[in-house]
């Protein structure tokens, strides 16, 4: 089961929460299931009101694949560059900003910051 830490300054302190291995829920369902704050509004990866950094806490680095709206919506806010999308599809390597509800919690453990503020994680 992968530790998911979240961070932001909507936080009293870092909050730790537990995914469960095959689950393949988003990380806003995490969020949302444990009273995490994660700000969203449209929960379908189109308003980028849960940007998200991810940080992974380990050496075994999974690559977590962005859906089409995902890619076009981290692209227009300059989040995300065509060179960093192939080398998540190609590579494996994850980009370091997602929507939360776009992305699904994979057996790594990371580090989630958001901020709350639109288009800022």
């Amino acid at each position: 089961m992968p530790n998911v830490t979240f961070s932001s300054p909507r936080l009293h302190k870092d909050v730790t929460v537990y995914a469960v291995a095959g689950d393949r829920g988003t990380v806003l369902a995490l969020a949302q299931k444990n009273n995490i704050p994660i700000p969203f509004d449209c929960q379908n990866g189109e308003c980028a009101s849960c940007l998200i950094e991810v940080v992974p806490l380990s050496d075994k680095t999974m690559g977590m694949d962005l859906t089409e709206k995902e890619k076009t919506v981290l692209k227009s806010l300059g989040k995300i560059t065509p060179e960093e999308i192939a080398r998540a599809e190609n590579d494996d390597l994850p980009p370091r900003f997602r929507l939360a509800c776009q992305m699904i919690v994979r057996d790594q453990d990371i580090l989630v910051r958001f901020t709350g503020e639109p288009g800022g994680a």
